[in-house]
């Protein structure tokens, strides 16, 4: 994992505020067809109830976290949102070395697959409002820059975790042996929002229930396969 550390620690302190996708990246499914996230998610926890109280202890956990250098410099690095910052990241799980230039088939592939998936959160962000533990405490983040921005988007779900875990899956339908460790990394990633400050540990959990629901719907999608074809035939290309 040296290598792993030592990317964190050059990206951790780098600015990320570009969000989203070029405008020309067309998602393989219309949200409208994929399932209704509001007809099975629970609303956020009520802040008069136990869970929210879990949520809170799990906010004090992370910034107990914090203390821990080589974590918070992971947790700022994976505040990344661009398509090319998550896949750097995920170049050492993966197992190579992932970028627009070097792997065009697989970079298309999750970014189109990764674009589609996001948005079975938008909704539920947008109904919600809630609001995030570094503005209900009026407390510092990880990640100052990105404050003002996320003040006003809606914590429940939460969006990087989405991101991590489409990335994730994405990439394991290419490369299925890298599977634990890139499930490892999705994991930490979410944990990486409850660290920094920006979400409760109950929008990271939430979203993991999103990204299957969306991730299954994508499958029957035929250029959804025909660009998985590809991706995998440019791994199994490059790995030789």
């Amino acid at each position: 994992m040296k290598k792993v550390s030592h990317l964190i620690f050059v990206t951790a302190f780098a600015i990320f505020a570009t969000f989203g996708f070029a405008k020309d990246v067309v998602p393989y499914l219309p949200v409208d067809s994929l399932p209704n996230a509001l007809a099975f998610l629970p609303p956020p926890p009520d802040t008069n109830s136990t869970q929210f109280v879990a949520d809170i202890s799990q906010y004090m956990w992370g910034k107990e976290m914090r203390k821990d250098s080589a974590r918070a410099a992971q947790a700022i690095a994976q505040a990344a949102y661009k398509t090319d910052d998550v896949l750097k990241l995920f170049s050492e799980p993966f197992g190579m070395k992932l970028s627009k230039k070097k792997t065009p088939a697989i970079y298309n592939f999750v970014e189109r697959g990764h674009k589609t998936i996001k948005q079975i959160g938008s909704v539920v962000k947008r109904h919600y409002q809630r609001k995030r533990p570094f503005d209900r405490f009026k407390e510092p983040t990880l990640v100052p820059s990105a404050e003002e921005e996320l003040r006003g988007n809606g914590s429940y779900p939460s969006g990087h975790t989405i991101e991590a875990y489409s990335f994730a899956l994405l990439l394991i339908e290419v490369n299925p042996a890298a599977q634990d460790a890139l499930m490892k990394f999705a994991y930490e990633w979410g944990q990486s929002r409850v660290i920094a400050g920006f979400h409760w540990q109950s929008d990271v959990d939430a979203s993991k229930m999103l990204v299957p629901a969306a991730f299954a719907r994508i499958q029957g999608n035929k250029e959804f396969q025909a660009d998985l074809k590809k991706a995998r035939e440019e791994f199994a290309r490059l790995k030789k």
